[in-house]
């Protein structure tokens, strides 16, 4: 699962991020702080995965606390949050390199959206077999388009959530097994279980205890 830090003054706006975080499966609220600086102090601490930080708040911005998470070199994604829907503030976002910027009030669906963003981004990242400039300019070209597209020819992120959601008990298990939880065919839940095992998403073994034909099998990692 993926770590969130929330940072917002607002204790209500706090409390109800962090339940559109514990609605999604695959994210889990680590901490929540009211102001930059004790982000700061957390994050120099602790690390997460994503953070969604509110620009306006006392003390020091979110502007500014992205700045100096940049600068301390915290290898955090951010997802900007704000009450105003102001050109420069999102020109700003954009330079300080932010993977979405909300404005409020959002719905959950488009909260949920910015969390898939970040996971599809982020698998997209991790199969990357070799970076080179063809590499890096699929992964940037990706990156604008919809989420859908963020994910390799072929594979389709509501089935590839429905194949996590069956190995998120940890346990080993065959193509066959996946498949016949999900309802897929074996021939696309090998094809899934590729993708999620170069991504370093899964792992996979061979299982020789079958008293039969050795079969691979997978799980999350």
């Amino acid at each position: 699962m993926y770590s969130v830090l929330i940072v917002d003054d607002d204790p209500m706006v706090a409390m109800i991020n962090e339940q559109y975080v514990n609605r999604h499966k695959d994210f889990y609220v680590a901490a929540k702080c009211g102001d930059g600086k004790s982000a700061l102090d957390y994050l120099s601490n602790n690390d997460v995965d994503l953070i969604f930080l509110d620009v306006f708040m006392p003390y020091m911005d979110g502007f500014e606390t992205l700045r100096r998470i940049r600068e301390q070199k915290i290898n955090s994604d951010v997802i900007m949050v704000t009450a105003a829907n102001e050109r420069d503030a999102l020109r700003e976002s954009i330079q300080l390199g932010v993977i979405d910027y909300l404005v409020k009030p959002f719905t959950f669906e488009r909260f949920r959206l910015a969390l898939d963003k970040f996971i599809a981004q982020s698998d997209a990242l991790k199969a990357l077999n070799t970076v080179n400039q063809k590499s890096i300019d699929s992964l940037f070209t990706q990156s604008g388009k919809g989420n859908s597209d963020l994910f390799p020819k072929g594979i389709q992120k509501n089935t590839l959530h429905l194949i996590k959601e069956k190995l998120e008990n940890n346990e080993w298990m065959t193509g066959e097994e996946i498949a016949e939880k999900t309802g897929l065919t074996t021939v696309t839940v090998r094809r899934y279980m590729t993708y999620l095992t170069e991504a370093g998403i899964a792992e996979s073994e061979m299982n020789y205890e079958t008293g039969g034909r050795p079969s691979l099998v997978y799980r999350l990692m």
